[in-house]
C-alpha cells in the first residue's frame, strides 16, 4: 500500500468558447514521453469524439495514449516550451480499470476497507493543510473542468494565481459529476507538471490506491515520478503498466525495480529481454541499465554519453538525475520552463547547480521565500560554491544581521542590483522577510521596493506599518492599497493622481481594475474611471460568464482554474486589465479575497 500525501459551466460549448475567450490561451499538443521509435507501436486507439484543438493552433489535438509523434504539428510557441511527455487521453475513463482476479485480492489483503481511500475524494491537501473545502468545484460538469485544465497553457505570469491554482489542484476535493477520480486526479497532475509543480503532481497521483488506477492515472504517474528524479516511485505500478498502459517505459521499469529491490538474476533477465525486443536504444536503455545497478554487479561500468542527443524527455530527465549523471545545458536550453522548476525541486541535482533554477521557481511560486533562503544558508555552508553564490549568502546574512541599519539597507540594495534595471522578482521574493526588518521612515528611496518585496511573500501586515510614510500617488501607496485588508475606498482623483514608475498608463489602468475589483472605488466613480482609462470592465464574453457563474456558485475551485485562464500571458504585460478586474471581483465573491489583493498588488510591482 503506499500512502497518500497530506499536503456551473453549463455545457462543452460554453467551456470551449471560455478557452477560446482570450489570446494565447491553449497547451499545444504534448509530445511522447519517449523518443520516437521507443518500443513498439501502440495498440490503435478506440474509436471516440474528435478532442477539439488548441485556439488558434493548427496542429492536431491531444492524441490518445500511446499514439506516436505526429510529423509536421505546430511547433511549440517560443514562449512556451513543452518538455516531451506523454499526453493523458482525451477521453474519460467511466469507471476504474477491471483489475484481475488475483490483483484485487492482493489489493484487498494489502488494503482492508478501512484503509482504502474512495475515488469519490481526492487529493493531498485538506484544509487543515490549507486546501480548499471539498465542495470546491461544487456541481461543475468535470468534463467541462477537465477540459479546462488540459487546454490551460503553463506557467503562468503570476506567482500569486500559480500558488492560488496549486493550491485548488492538490486540495482534497469532491470529484466532479460525469468523470473518473482517478482520472480526475490524473488531469490535476498533469496540469501541475506544466506548472512545474513536481513534488505536488506526485502527491495528487498518489492519493489515489494502486488499484484504482487508470491507463490515464498511470501515463500521469511515470510521468510525475520521473519528474521528481525517481524511478523507485515507478515499482508499485510496474506490472500493471505493463498490463494496461501499453508503455514501453513500463517494460523496463519492471527491470530497474527488479535491481532495486536487490532481484539482480531478475532485473538482468527483464533488462535483457526488453534489449532483445528492441523495447528502447541509446541513451534511454542506458539510463535504464545504469538505474538497474548492472554497472555495479562487476560487470562493465555504464558511462552516458550525450552526443547525438537532440532532445530531453522526461525519461532522460528523470534516470540522469535518478543516477546522477550530468545534463547538458544545450538539452535544457531546448525545453520549457516548467523543466527548470523541476530541477529546482530534485535533491538528486547538486546544489550549485540548483541555485539559478531555484530563484526562477521562487518567482513563479513553486519555491517559497523561505525555501530560497534555505537554499542559500546551504550555499553559505558548503563552501565551495561558485564566488557569484557565495557573495549573495554572504549579502543576504548581512540584509538580515547587519551591525547597522545602512549595512543592512545596502546589502539590500547589492542583492537587488543595479538601481537604474528592473530588479528581478525572485531577488524580491529573497529579500522579502528581510525588507520586512527595515524600519518605515518618511522619502525612503527603496520604499516602494521593500513593499513589493514584503508582499511577494504575503507579509501584507508587515507592509502596512509603511502606510503614512509613503507619498500618496505613488507605488509604494498604490500597493498598499491593494494590499490592505481594512479596504479603504479610493476616489476617482486618487485614481488619476496616480501615477506609477514606467509604463504610468498602464499602471493606472491595472490599478483602477485592482481596486473595483476589491470593491474599493466608489461607487459614482466606477464608470466615469473605466471610460476614462479605457477599462472595459462591462465587457461580456463566454469566458467572463463562466466566470460570474462558478462565483455565484460559490466554486473557488472552478473560479481559480477559470482566473488562470484569463491569464494566459508570457508577462504581466499582456493581462488585459478588464480581465484582472473580473479575476481579482470573482475570487473576493468565493472567499478568496487574501489571493486576490496579493494579485493585485504583485500587478503593479510586475507591469
Amino acid at each position: 500500500m503506499r500512502t497518500s500525501n497530506k499536503a456551473l459551466i453549463g455545457g462543452l460549448g460554453l467551456a470551449l468558447a471560455a478557452a477560446a475567450a482570450y489570446p494565447a490561451i491553449g497547451q499545444q499538443r504534448p509530445e511522447s514521453i519517449l523518443p520516437p521509435g521507443f518500443g513498439e507501436p501502440a495498440p490503435a486507439p478506440r474509436a471516440t469524439a474528435a478532442a477539439p484543438r488548441a485556439p488558434g493552433s493548427a496542429g492536431p489535438a491531444p492524441r490518445p495514449s500511446g499514439a506516436a509523434p505526429v510529423a509536421g504539428a505546430s511547433p511549440a510557441p517560443a514562449t512556451v516550451q513543452p518538455l516531451p511527455v506523454e499526453t493523458p487521453g482525451a477521453t474519460p475513463t467511466p469507471t476504474p480499470t477491471p483489475t484481475p482476479p488475483d490483483a484485487r485480492a492482493l489489493a484487498e489483503y494489502e488494503l482492508p476497507a478501512s484503509a482504502r481511500r474512495s475515488l469519490a475524494l481526492v487529493g493531498a491537501a485538506g484544509p487543515a493543510e490549507g486546501g480548499l473545502a471539498a465542495d470546491a468545484f461544487g456541481e461543475a460538469d468535470g468534463r467541462m473542468v477537465e477540459m479546462l485544465m488540459r487546454r490551460l497553457s503553463a506557467p503562468l505570469p503570476s506567482r500569486w494565481m500559480s500558488i492560488l491554482l496549486r493550491r485548488a489542484l492538490v486540495s482534497s476535493v469532491a470529484t466532479p459529476p460525469h468523470v473518473n477520480g482517478a482520472d480526475f486526479a490524473a488531469e490535476r497532475a498533469w496540469l501541475l507538471l506544466r506548472m512545474g509543480e513536481s513534488v505536488a503532481a506526485r502527491a495528487v497521483v498518489q492519493g489515489v490506491d494502486d488499484a484504482n488506477y487508470t491507463p490515464k492515472l498511470l501515463q500521469v504517474a511515470m510521468n510525475a515520478e520521473l519528474a521528481n528524479g525517481d524511478p523507485a516511485g515507478l515499482c508499485p505500478l510496474a506490472d500493471a503498466g505493463v498490463r494496461i498502459g501499453h508503455e514501453g517505459g513500463w517494460t523496463l521499469a519492471q527491470a530497474m525495480c527488479a535491481g532495486l529491490a536487490g532481484q539482480s538474476a531478475r532485473g538482468t533477465a527483464l533488462f535483457a529481454a526488453a534489449r532483445r525486443h528492441h523495447v528502447a536504444g541509446g541513451v534511454d536503455l542506458l539510463l535504464a541499465q545504469k538505474v538497474l545497478g548492472i554497472g555495479g554487479q562487476g560487470r562493465q561500468a555504464v558511462t552516458i554519453e550525450w552526443d547525438g542527443v537532440d532532445r530531453l524527455t522526461a525519461w532522460r530527465f528523470g534516470l540522469a538525475t535518478a543516477t546522477g549523471v550530468a545534463i547538458p545545458d544545450s538539452l535544457y536550453a531546448g525545453v520549457g520552463r516548467q523543466v527548470t522548476y523541476w530541477r529546482a525541486l530534485s535533491p538528486g541535482v547538486p546544489l550549485n547547480d540548483r541555485i539559478a533554477a531555484a530563484e526562477a521557481a521562487a518567482a513563479q511560486g513553486v519555491l517559497s521565500s523561505a525555501a530560497l533562503i534555505d537554499l542559500y544558508g546551504a550555499v553559505d555552508a558548503a563552501n565551495d560554491s561558485p564566488s557569484a553564490a557565495d557573495a549573495t549568502a554572504q549579502d543576504l546574512q548581512t540584509a538580515y544581521a547587519g551591525a547597522s541599519p545602512d549595512a543592512r539597507a545596502a546589502a539590500l540594495r547589492q542583492l537587488w542590483g543595479n538601481a537604474d534595471a528592473r530588479i528581478p522578482y525572485a531577488r524580491m521574493v529573497l529579500t522579502a522577510r528581510a525588507a520586512g526588518l527595515v524600519m518605515p521612515a518618511a522619502n525612503d528611496a527603496d520604499a516602494a521596493t521593500l513593499i513589493a518585496a514584503m508582499l511577494s511573500a504575503g507579509l501584507d501586515r508587515t507592509a502596512l506599518r509603511w502606510q503614512g510614510y509613503v507619498p500618496q500617488g505613488s507605488d509604494a501607496w498604490a500597493m498598499l492599497a491593494l494590499a490592505d485588508p481594512e479596504g479603504r475606498t479610493v476616489s476617482y482623483r486618487d485614481l488619476n493622481g496616480y501615477a506609477g514608475k514606467g509604463d504610468a498608463v498602464l499602471k493606472r489602468r491595472m490599478f483602477f481594475a485592482g481596486m473595483a475589483g476589491l470593491g474599493r472605488v466608489a461607487p459614482a466613480d466606477v464608470e466615469r474611471a473605466a471610460e476614462s482609462l479605457d477599462v472595459k470592465i462591462g465587457a461580456e464574453n463566454a469566458w467572463t460568464a463562466a466566470l460570474d457563474r462558478a462565483a455565484r456558485a460559490g466554486q473557488p475551485g472552478t473560479v481559480a482554474l477559470l482566473a488562470a485562464i484569463g491569464m494566459q500571458t508570457g508577462d504581466w504585460r499582456g493581462v488585459p486589465p478588464q480581465a484582472l478586474y473580473r479575476i481579482v471581483g470573482a475570487l473576493r465573491a468565493v472567499g478568496l479575497e487574501g489571493e486576490a489583493r496579493m494579485i493585485a498588488a504583485e500587478a503593479i510591482a510586475r507591469v
